[in-house]
């Protein structure tokens, strides 16, 4: 009996944080994997230039960071990231909620919805450097413009299974907007809109990387594209890396525990 109780309070903590028992020695075995297969790979190829060995990216990452290069051009990329992530979420959390709960606005957005889900990110660029200039502004605006149709479906979806029941005892109550808002709609969405940030993250900082591979002057994908010119395959690994690795803290330190703790409440 007191095994079972040990093994049932694992079962929940491993529900209520999202990861079974080993999970961190699971992703790390799987890494390493995926190190040694770079090793391999890069064995077998035994040109440097192709394919460097992973210690060989040692040196020119410590110059890069020694230098304050890399800090700069990663600080100016997730600058990038942030504001567009910032904007894409509101416009598309507004626009998805109101498409949801309006059916009459859906039908006429959602021809819209649909043109842009499809339009590619490249036009979407290489119109706003046109329209607007080779500026921060056009830069950031292509970005949040892609991202805000893939926003809005998802929150449109959550805003359509939301409880009808809910609402009506909201109306009952007489709730304020606000209030309504806050404690009838928000914890309804809030899986949705994890869902939709985890998503976002993931494809704008990647269109981040194309728009400054294109039109500007600093960031990572500036960088990406100058040693590209250059043929330095080892520098372009160290700041393709070095922005993964920033990414990946982001999701496993902040996105992943707040998916954990906004579905709590669903036991």
């Amino acid at each position: 009996m007191q095994g079972q109780d040990t093994a049932e309070r694992w079962q929940r903590t491993g529900s209520a944080t999202g990861r079974a028992p080993g999970g961190v020695a699971v992703t790390a075995i799987s890494l390493c994997g995926l190190v040694l297969l770079w090793v391999l790979a890069a064995t077998l190829t035994d040109d440097a230039q192709v394919l460097p060995q992973p210690w060989d990216l040692i040196e020119p990452f410590v110059q890069a960071l020694s230098s304050g290069e890399l800090l700069f051009h990663l600080g100016r990329t997730l600058g990038r990231v942030a504001w567009a992530f910032v904007l894409a979420m509101s416009l598309g959390i507004a626009l998805g909620l109101a498409m949801g709960r309006l059916p009459a606005l859906d039908r006429w957005l959602d021809p819209w919805l649909v043109i842009f889900l499809n339009l590619p990110a490249l036009v979407l660029i290489v119109l706003c450097y046109l329209w607007i200039g080779l500026t921060e502004t056009a830069a950031i605006a292509a970005v949040t413009l892609n991202k805000i149709p893939n926003v809005a479906t998802v929150i449109r979806e959550g805003a359509r299974a939301l409880d009808p029941g809910l609402d009506d005892m909201a109306g009952v109550y007489r709730m304020p907007w606000a209030t309504r808002m806050r404690h009838v709609v928000l914890p309804q969405l809030a899986p949705f809109v994890t869902a939709a940030a985890r998503s976002g993250v993931a494809v704008i900082w990647k269109i981040v990387l194309v728009v400054e591979f294109l039109g500007r002057s600093n960031g990572v994908g500036f960088q990406i594209h100058l040693y590209f010119q250059l043929f330095d395959v080892a520098m372009v690994l160290v700041y393709a890396f070095s922005f993964i690795a920033v990414m990946l803290a982001v999701e496993w330190l902040v996105l992943q525990p707040w998916e954990r703790r906004v579905r709590r409440w669903r036991g």
